[in-house]
């Protein structure tokens, strides 16, 4: 690795011990790679690795960082320490619980904290808001109620990411409101809700996301004794995309720089992709006061000369700005139909011509689209495998309940638990059936008519099916049907387990062994690794304070709901319960990670930003569309307006929305052209996706491109 380092990396890699420095520049100057190895750096120079903390904005912006903690080549003794501000918060909330319990308002300072995940956050949310909505709150609102409660809990993330009261959102929002005055009760309605679930939370020593950051950044930061024990702690920084995070870490992180020994705060100049999250790269530039020496890289490790000419070119064509003219006739690329289908086929041969013509590996390629819907992401993956082409698929806003891998799972645990009395339909009988025996759907119809009959509590026997129907179903089929049939008799006749613990059980014992479904499906391995570890996680915060919960989703203290034990054993029929209804849809790190990396990723742009991962050749599926430049619809929540940026108010007018918009996708072109090592494929239909024609912002940005070299598309 040294040796393809550049000066100016070696200079930031072997710079003093005692040097805070701020590393500036566009992605692909090779700064990451520049933070890994001033970590190995660091540790090769005897540094302890506990007193090393190493900060990104989120988890998944840390694999190249874990790369090298895990490999081999690492020497024994203490660990970096890899964080973000929240994680890093919920440390302290954990360790210095007393300090922090009793200022805080908890009615029981006494007792120890629950935190929640996303997931258990958004369960109590629920829990607390359908009352209201019963009540006529939210009634002008046409809005699925996972998505009401999320983004209730992002205004309170928000309020504690960007530092302002939580009970001033429903004011701010409404301040800068011009339209429908029924809006504005919308704006009351959420803010009680917010004012609800946080008095919820402090009564029942509940730490949410904001609730944990609130307390360490408002309580616990400012108390001597937390602040000597993170001096003593860690004495050396490494921060990676400081762009992306929030106001209130750059906060503490300002006021804690002078007390390091040394640090690296690696700032992408083009970047910002989470302000909806509430990252804001203005406060996080302004750390480079704050340290002692600032560095610029500006020699692309990625991108070709031509690339970065298209990217500066397309950006001023969306800004409205002048730049130099480049020859953009060998890195851009244009598959043209007239309708989507026959767009989708074109992109398939070129990518096998790609892959099989070019010699370029199926890693170097990627499909992008705006939004990945189910049926765009079947129909591209889909041609995919008729190609013969391995391909894998990330979309973090896709819920578990959408995967049939995790439903499979489902409906094969409310077979093998009669108490709960959840009676899978037909339909999803036969689909888990062709899922977990890895058949096709026509025989796995069969076998569901026969062996799954009202009462629809069990599965009958292969061996009771006409010989001439069993030799339509293969006895291979039946075989495995049976083992799993009998499997699940076994546990229904021992006592009963909780959920995650029987899921693994039956995906080690069963699922996961050759011909069945799971053998060799690594997507499906993938998915079937996260639900359980979210049921594990929902059953350890529920079990101290499931009693609380009586009465919520219909339950009563009959037995019949989450307050019939303690044990976590209901608790899987309430898990399923509140998955079904859109309640938990977190996503889990394992997405993100990229061991199957020889295969074309399909994903959706903004998820291809955040993984961070070049690659040779990108695809951009129907430009026209408004997709690649619009919001999406938010109705309780404003990520501009709660801000630090917006002035207390001014008015959000649709000017403000054109300027969003436009500062929007200049930011998403210029970081994906970043990301490209030579050529992008757009692929245009005169019908788009829906039938529609499109024409874009961003179609027309590329058509002024064009039009400055006399290129016509």
């Amino acid at each position: 690795m040294t040796s393809s380092l550049s000066l100016v990396q070696r200079q930031i890699i072997e710079s003093p011990l005692d040097l805070r420095l701020f590393v500036a520049g566009r992605a692909g100057t090779g700064k990451t790679t520049a933070g890994v190895e001033r970590m190995r750096h660091l540790l090769a120079q005897g540094v302890r690795a506990d007193s090393v903390l190493m900060l990104t904005p989120q988890r998944t912006m840390q694999e190249p960082y874990l790369d090298l903690l895990y490999s081999p080549e690492r020497g024994a003794g203490g660990e970096v320490t890899s964080a973000t501000i929240g994680g890093l918060a919920r440390r302290m909330c954990d360790l210095f619980w007393p300090l922090a319990a009793e200022a805080a308002g908890f009615k029981h300072p006494d007792q120890p904290p629950v935190f929640l995940t996303l997931e258990t956050a958004q369960y109590y949310m629920a829990y607390l808001a359908r009352p209201l909505l019963e009540q006529g709150y939210f009634q002008s609102l046409t809005i699925d109620r996972n998505r009401l409660y999320s983004q209730i809990l992002d205004n309170l993330n928000k309020a504690a990411v960007v530092g302002f009261p939580h009970t001033k959102i429903g004011e701010m929002m409404d301040s800068a409101w011009f339209g429908d005055p029924v809006q504005r009760r919308i704006y009351q309605d959420a803010q009680e809700a917010a004012n609800i679930f946080r008095a919820y939370c402090l009564e029942h020593n509940l730490l949410d996301f904001s609730l944990q950051l609130e307390i360490f950044s408002n309580i616990l930061w400012n108390e001597g004794h937390v602040r000597e024990y993170l001096k003593r702690t860690y004495r050396h920084l490494i921060y990676d995309n400081v762009e992306e995070d929030a106001p209130r870490a750059h906060d503490i992180i300002g006021e804690w720089l002078a007390e390091f020994d040394s640090a690296l705060l690696l700032y992408d100049t083009d970047a910002g992709y989470r302000y909806f999250l509430g990252g804001d790269s203005v406060t996080g530039y302004a750390l480079a006061d704050a340290c002692d020496e600032r560095i610029e890289l500006t020699e692309s490790f990625v991108s070709s000369q031509n690339i970065i000419g298209l990217s500066d070119m397309l950006v001023s064509a969306i800004t409205h700005r002048e730049t130099e003219n480049f020859n953009t006739e060998n890195v851009l690329e244009f598959i043209l139909t007239h309708y989507y289908p026959d767009m989708l086929d074109h992109v398939v041969a070129r990518i096998k011509s790609l892959v099989e013509d070019d010699g370029i590996p199926p890693s170097e390629i990627v499909v992008l689209a705006p939004y990945l819907s189910d049926a765009l992401r079947f129909a591209v993956t889909h041609r995919l495998e008729v190609a013969g082409i391995p391909w894998r698929s990330h979309r973090p806003s896709r819920s578990l309940r959408d995967e049939p891998a995790s439903r499979t799972l489902l409906t094969l645990s409310a077979l093998a638990h009669p108490q709960w009395n959840i009676r899978p339909t037909k339909f999803d009988a036969a689909h888990a059936l062709m899922f977990a025996l890895n058949t096709d759907l026509i025989r796995a119809q069969l076998l569901t008519e026969i062996v799954y009959r009202p009462p629809f509590d069990t599965l009958r026997a292969f061996d009771e099916i006409k010989p001439e129907t069993q030799e339509r179903i293969t006895y291979a089929l039946g075989e495995r049907f049976t083992n799993l049939r009998n499997w699940i008799d076994e546990y229904r006749q021992s006592a009963p387990q909780p959920l995650d613990f029987f899921l693994r059980r039956l995906f080690g014992e069963v699922l996961s062994q050759p011909d069945y479904g799971f053998h060799s499906n690594m997507d499906a391995v993938r998915v079937a690794s996260s639900l359980i570890e979210s049921i594990k996680k929902f059953r350890q915060v529920m079990e101290p304070t499931i009693s609380d919960l009586t009465g919520f989703n219909g339950a009563s203290s009959d037995g019949n709901g989450p307050g019939e034990n303690l044990s976590g054993l209901g608790l899987g029929k309430e898990y399923i319960a509140m998955l079904e209804d859109g309640v938990i849809a977190a996503q889990y790190l394992e997405a993100w990670r990229s061991e199957n990396n020889e295969t074309v990723l399909v994903a959706p742009a903004h998820t291809f930003l955040m993984m961070n991962h070049p690659v040779t050749t990108q695809f951009w599926l129907d430009p026209g569309s408004s997709g690649w430049v619009q919001r999406l619809a938010q109705p309780l929540t404003h990520p501009y307006v709660l801000s630090r940026h917006w002035e207390a108010g001014r008015l959000w007018t649709d000017a403000d929305e054109v300027n969003a918009e436009t500062e929007s996708l200049a930011r998403l072109t210029g970081g994906l052209l970043s990301r490209c090592r030579e050529k992008i494929i757009l692929a245009l239909a005169d019908l788009g996706e829906t039938g529609y024609e499109q024409r874009g912002s961003l179609l027309r940005a590329f058509q002024k491109v064009l039009q400055t070299q006399g290129r016509e598309a």
